[in-house]
Protein backbone atom coordinates (compact mmCIF):
# COMPACT_ATOMS: atom_id res chain seq x y z
CA UNK A 1 0.00 0.00 0.00
CA UNK A 2 3.07 2.47 0.85
CA UNK A 3 4.77 1.67 -2.69
CA UNK A 4 1.05 2.70 -4.39
CA UNK A 5 0.60 5.90 -2.65
CA UNK A 6 4.73 6.53 -3.06
CA UNK A 7 3.51 5.90 -6.79
CA UNK A 8 0.48 7.63 -6.78
CA UNK A 9 1.81 10.71 -4.91
CA UNK A 10 2.84 12.59 -8.27
CA UNK A 11 -0.50 12.56 -9.40
CA UNK A 12 -1.75 14.59 -6.35
CA UNK A 13 0.79 17.24 -6.75
CA UNK A 14 -0.07 18.43 -10.49
CA UNK A 15 -3.78 17.24 -10.00
CA UNK A 16 -6.28 19.78 -11.63
CA UNK A 17 -7.88 21.96 -9.26
CA UNK A 18 -10.81 19.69 -9.49
CA UNK A 19 -10.43 17.39 -6.24
CA UNK A 20 -11.45 14.24 -6.97
CA UNK A 21 -13.49 13.27 -4.14
CA UNK A 22 -12.15 9.16 -4.93
CA UNK A 23 -8.66 10.37 -4.66
CA UNK A 24 -6.75 8.30 -2.14
CA UNK A 25 -6.04 11.14 1.25
CA UNK A 26 -2.19 11.91 1.86
CA UNK A 27 -1.61 10.06 5.09
CA UNK A 28 -1.41 11.64 8.35
CA UNK A 29 2.37 11.12 9.36
CA UNK A 30 2.26 12.98 12.65
CA UNK A 31 -0.26 14.23 14.86
CA UNK A 32 0.08 17.71 16.91
CA UNK A 33 -2.04 17.72 20.40
CA UNK A 34 -3.25 20.83 21.92
CA UNK A 35 -2.65 20.29 25.41
CA UNK A 36 -3.22 24.14 26.77
CA UNK A 37 -2.90 27.42 25.23
CA UNK A 38 0.62 26.83 24.79
CA UNK A 39 1.86 23.66 25.19
CA UNK A 40 1.71 21.06 22.64
CA UNK A 41 2.82 17.16 22.02
CA UNK A 42 4.21 16.19 18.68
CA UNK A 43 3.29 12.59 18.39
CA UNK A 44 5.49 10.87 15.51
CA UNK A 45 3.27 7.76 13.56
CA UNK A 46 6.39 6.44 11.98
CA UNK A 47 8.89 6.55 14.66
CA UNK A 48 6.10 6.21 17.67
CA UNK A 49 8.19 8.87 19.07
CA UNK A 50 6.10 12.23 21.18
CA UNK A 51 7.84 14.94 22.54
CA UNK A 52 6.56 18.33 24.39
CA UNK A 53 6.65 21.83 22.22
CA UNK A 54 6.19 24.70 24.69
CA UNK A 55 5.34 28.15 23.19
CA UNK A 56 5.08 30.32 26.32
CA UNK A 57 6.20 34.16 25.62
CA UNK A 58 6.25 33.27 22.25
CA UNK A 59 3.61 34.79 19.72
CA UNK A 60 2.34 32.50 17.00
CA UNK A 61 -0.60 31.45 14.72
CA UNK A 62 -2.61 27.98 15.27
CA UNK A 63 -4.56 27.12 12.32
CA UNK A 64 -6.89 24.14 13.29
CA UNK A 65 -7.70 23.11 9.75
CA UNK A 66 -10.73 22.25 8.26
CA UNK A 67 -11.36 18.60 9.17
CA UNK A 68 -13.58 16.42 11.41
CA UNK A 69 -12.62 16.90 14.93
CA UNK A 70 -11.11 20.48 13.94
CA UNK A 71 -12.12 24.11 13.89
CA UNK A 72 -11.52 25.02 11.03
CA UNK A 73 -10.18 28.16 12.30
CA UNK A 74 -7.05 30.17 12.88
CA UNK A 75 -6.12 31.52 15.57
CA UNK A 76 -3.66 34.37 16.92
CA UNK A 77 -1.83 33.98 19.97
CA UNK A 78 0.02 36.62 21.18
CA UNK A 79 3.31 36.34 23.55
CA UNK A 80 1.54 36.63 26.95
CA UNK A 81 -1.08 33.43 25.97
CA UNK A 82 -3.96 36.07 24.66
CA UNK A 83 -5.93 34.66 21.38
CA UNK A 84 -6.64 38.15 20.25
CA UNK A 85 -8.37 37.42 16.57
CA UNK A 86 -9.40 34.57 15.02
CA UNK A 87 -11.10 33.59 12.28
CA UNK A 88 -12.60 31.06 9.56
CA UNK A 89 -10.35 28.80 7.49
CA UNK A 90 -10.15 26.04 4.77
CA UNK A 91 -7.48 24.10 4.29
CA UNK A 92 -6.21 20.92 1.71
CA UNK A 93 -8.54 18.57 0.67
CA UNK A 94 -7.84 14.82 1.66
CA UNK A 95 -5.51 14.13 -1.31
CA UNK A 96 -3.49 17.52 -0.46
CA UNK A 97 -3.72 17.06 2.49
CA UNK A 98 -1.86 20.37 4.98
CA UNK A 99 0.71 18.92 6.83
CA UNK A 100 0.50 19.25 10.99
CA UNK A 101 3.17 20.12 12.97
CA UNK A 102 5.38 23.45 14.40
CA UNK A 103 6.73 25.32 11.34
CA UNK A 104 8.30 29.14 11.03
CA UNK A 105 7.23 31.47 8.12
CA UNK A 106 9.68 31.32 5.56
CA UNK A 107 8.58 34.09 3.21
CA UNK A 108 6.06 36.91 3.12
CA UNK A 109 4.68 38.64 -0.02
CA UNK A 110 2.21 40.88 -0.61
CA UNK A 111 0.84 39.65 -4.21
CA UNK A 112 2.13 36.41 -5.14
CA UNK A 113 0.91 34.04 -7.65
CA UNK A 114 0.99 29.90 -7.17
CA UNK A 115 4.12 28.41 -8.75
CA UNK A 116 2.17 24.96 -9.15
CA UNK A 117 -1.16 26.09 -9.23
CA UNK A 118 -1.04 29.23 -11.29
CA UNK A 119 -4.26 30.82 -11.94
CA UNK A 120 -5.07 30.97 -15.87
CA UNK A 121 -6.28 34.55 -15.91
CA UNK A 122 -3.23 35.35 -14.68
CA UNK A 123 -4.50 37.15 -11.72
CA UNK A 124 -2.21 36.27 -8.10
CA UNK A 125 -4.35 33.59 -6.52
CA UNK A 126 -1.99 33.80 -3.00
CA UNK A 127 -2.00 37.35 -2.12
CA UNK A 128 -0.98 38.07 1.40
CA UNK A 129 0.92 35.36 1.17
CA UNK A 130 2.83 33.48 4.44
CA UNK A 131 4.52 30.91 3.54
CA UNK A 132 5.38 28.27 6.08
CA UNK A 133 6.76 24.73 4.43
CA UNK A 134 10.05 24.59 2.34
CA UNK A 135 7.19 22.58 -0.39
CA UNK A 136 5.02 25.36 -1.06
CA UNK A 137 1.96 25.81 1.86
CA UNK A 138 1.27 29.05 3.18
CA UNK A 139 -1.38 30.74 4.57
CA UNK A 140 -3.10 33.72 2.23
CA UNK A 141 -6.06 35.35 1.10
CA UNK A 142 -8.49 32.77 -0.31
CA UNK A 143 -11.86 31.68 -0.49
CA UNK A 144 -12.70 30.03 2.98
CA UNK A 145 -15.89 28.10 1.13
CA UNK A 146 -13.24 25.69 -1.06
CA UNK A 147 -10.72 23.24 -0.07
CA UNK A 148 -7.34 24.24 -1.17
CA UNK A 149 -4.34 22.03 -2.55
CA UNK A 150 -2.75 22.13 0.75
CA UNK A 151 -2.76 25.89 2.01
CA UNK A 152 -4.43 27.46 4.73
CA UNK A 153 -7.28 29.80 2.99
CA UNK A 154 -7.67 32.71 5.36
CA UNK A 155 -11.26 34.79 5.04
CA UNK A 156 -10.36 38.54 2.95
CA UNK A 157 -11.55 39.97 6.12
CA UNK A 158 -9.30 38.92 8.36
CA UNK A 159 -6.09 37.78 5.96
CA UNK A 160 -4.37 42.09 6.25
CA UNK A 161 -4.65 42.26 9.60
CA UNK A 162 -3.11 38.64 10.28
CA UNK A 163 -0.73 39.36 7.70
CA UNK A 164 0.65 42.90 9.01
CA UNK A 165 1.12 41.29 12.25
CA UNK A 166 2.69 37.59 11.15
CA UNK A 167 6.61 38.33 10.95
CA UNK A 168 9.30 36.53 9.35
CA UNK A 169 10.55 33.66 11.43
CA UNK A 170 7.29 33.30 13.69
CA UNK A 171 6.02 29.86 14.67
CA UNK A 172 2.71 28.60 12.63
CA UNK A 173 1.32 25.54 14.19
CA UNK A 174 -0.97 23.20 12.45
CA UNK A 175 -3.65 21.13 14.25
CA UNK A 176 -6.24 18.81 13.18
CA UNK A 177 -7.73 19.45 16.82
CA UNK A 178 -10.07 21.70 18.18
CA UNK A 179 -8.47 24.56 19.50
CA UNK A 180 -11.48 26.58 20.67
CA UNK A 181 -11.75 25.22 24.10
CA UNK A 182 -8.21 27.20 25.25
CA UNK A 183 -9.21 30.23 22.84
CA UNK A 184 -13.09 30.76 23.97
CA UNK A 185 -12.68 33.05 27.29
CA UNK A 186 -10.77 35.25 25.07
CA UNK A 187 -12.59 35.79 21.94
CA UNK A 188 -15.71 36.43 23.92
CA UNK A 189 -14.00 39.13 25.19
CA UNK A 190 -12.78 40.39 22.10
CA UNK A 191 -15.84 39.32 19.69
Amino acid sequence: MVRLLFLLFPLFLFADTVFDARALPVPIKRDFVPLDKTHFEIIDYRSGREHAVDLTNRDFVLVSVREPGSDGRFYAVDKDGTVWLSGPVTSGAAQFRTPSGVFHVRQKARHHMSNRYPDESGVNNMDYMMKFTKWGHALHKGDVNWMSHGCIHIDPNDVVTLYNWVRIGMPIVITRHSYMPFAREDLRRIY
